[in-house]
C-alpha cells in the first residue's frame, strides 16, 4: 500500500505496481510449500495509480502471487483492482473449485459499492477463470459485463490498449518446460514430507528383521530402502513433469509408471551389477512395484495444473488408477516385509 484513494464510497487501498525484495522472497517460499495456505490478500476493491470512474476494472484471486503479478505487469496504469475471496487459492485451480464463482463475484461487487465508484459498467476477469463464471448471471444480477482478459497478464497491456481485444497467441495456455519446472519445488516438498517418514519406518525394520544376520546387512538394506523411496519421489515429483511431453500414454498415472519402472530398472541394474549385497529376488520384485505405484501417484498431482486433462478425465482415471497404485504400493510392501523377515 501507498496510501489511500478517496472514492464516492469512502477511501480504498492504493497499491503500487513495483514489487519488493519481501514480496519476491515471499513468492520464492510459497514455490518451495512453505506458508502456501496463508499467502493472500484482503479480498475487496484496490487502486492502481490513480484510477477514475473511466479507468478500467480488473478481477483477481485474493491469492498473493496472483495479485502480484497482475499489479506488476500494469506498471504505470491507473486501473482499479477487485480482489475476489478464493481462500487463497490461484484464479485457475479457484474456478475449479468454484471460490472464485459468480455468487462471489457478485457479492464482491455489492460489498465494494463498485457501482458508485466507476460510470462504466464492465469487468476485465481472467481467462482461466471462465470455468467458474456465469456471465449471464454476472450481467443480470449485478449490471455488470464480463470480458474476458488474456491468460498471461503480461499481455494485459497490449489488450488494454488495443480496446479490450485479445489476439490468438494471448488466448493460447502454454506448458513448456520452465512452467512445469516450477511446479516441481510445491510437490517435491510434500512428497518428501511423507517419504522421510516411510524412510524412518522401512530403515527402523529392516534393522529389525536383519538383527540376526548382523547390523551390517540391516543398515545395507535399510540405506538401500532410503535410495529406492526417493528414486520414487524423483521419478514421479521431477522427472515426470520435466519429461512429460516425451513420456508414453495420456494419463498422468501412466507416464508416472513408465519413469517409475525405469528408474527402478535403473537402480536394482545398478545394485545388482556393482558388488554390493545380494538383494533378494523377492526383495527387489518388491521395488520394482513400489517404486512405479509411488511414481504414478505422485505424477498425478501435476493433472491439475496441465492443459490437457479435464476434470471428468481425472475423475475416470482415478477411479482405475489409484486401485492399481494401491495395490502395487502394498504387494511392494508385502514383499519387501516377507523378504526382510524370512531367513
Amino acid at each position: 500500500m501507498t496510501g489511500l484513494l478517496q472514492t464516492p464510497v469512502g477511501p480504498v487501498p492504493q497499491i503500487s505496481s513495483s514489487l519488493e525484495w519481501a514480496d519476491r522472497l515471499g513468492s520464492f517460499k510459497v514455490r518451495w510449500g512453505i506458508g502456501r495456505m496463508h499467502y493472500t490478500v484482503d479480498p475487496g476493491l484496490y487502486a492502481l495509480g490513480k484510477p477514475d470512474e473511466q479507468s478500467p476494472v480488473l478481477v483477481t484471486a485474493n491469492f498473493k502471487m496472483s495479485f502480484d503479478k497482475l499489479r506488476e505487469a500494469l506498471s504505470g496504469r491507473n486501473v482499479w483492482i477487485l480482489v475476489l475471496d478464493t481462500k487463497g487459492i490461484n484464479v485457475w485451480c479457484a474456478a475449479g473449485k468454484g471460490t472464485f464463482g459468480t455468487t462471489e463475484l457478485i457479492s464482491r461487487i455489492e460489498l465494494s459499492g463498485l457501482a458508485q465508484v466507476v460510470s462504466h459498467r464492465e469487468l476485465i476477469l481472467p481467462q482461466l477463470s471462465g470455468p467458474g463464471i456465469a456471465a449471464h448471471e454476472v450481467k443480470k444480477l449485478s449490471g455488470f459485463k464480463v470480458i474476458y482478459g488474456p491468460i498471461r497478464s503480461r499481455d494485459l497491456p497490449d489488450f488494454l490498449d488495443n480496446g479490450h481485444k485479445a489476439n490468438p497467441e494471448m488466448r493460447l495456455k502454454t506448458f513448456t518446460t520452465w512452467e512445469r519446472v516450477v511446479l516441481i519445488p510445491m510437490e517435491l516438498v510434500a512428497a518428501l514430507k511423507v517419504g522421510l517418514i516411510i524412510i524412518a519406518v522401512l530403515f527402523l525394520l529392516s534393522l529389525l528383521g536383519r538383527s540376526g544376520q548382523g547390523w551390517t546387512s540391516g543398515l545395507n538394506h535399510g540405506l538401500f530402502s532410503m535410495v529406492a523411496i526417493l528414486t520414487a519421489i524423483l521419478a514421479g515429483a521431477v522427472l515426470t513433469p520435466l519429461l512429460l511431453p516425451w513420456l508414453p500414454g495420456h494419463a498422468f498415472s501412466l507416464k508416472g509408471t513408465s519413469i517409475g519402472f525405469l528408474t527402478a530398472l535403473i537402480l536394482l541394474a545398478f545394485r545388482w551389477g556393482n558388488g554390493y549385497p545380494k538383494l533378494g529376488f523377492s526383495e527387489g520384485l518388491g521395488w520394482l512395484l513400489l517404486i512405479p505405484a509411488v511414481s504414478a501417484f505422485l505424477a498425478m498431482n501435476f493433472t491439475g495444473a496441465s492443459t490437457y486433462t479435464s476434470l471428468s478425465g481425472v475423475r475416470k482415471e482415478m477411479r482405475w488408477a489409484l486401485p492399481l497404485e494401491i495395490g502395487g504400493a502394498v504387494i511392494g510392501i508385502g514383499l519387501w516385509i516377507g523378504s526382510n523377515f524370512s531367513a
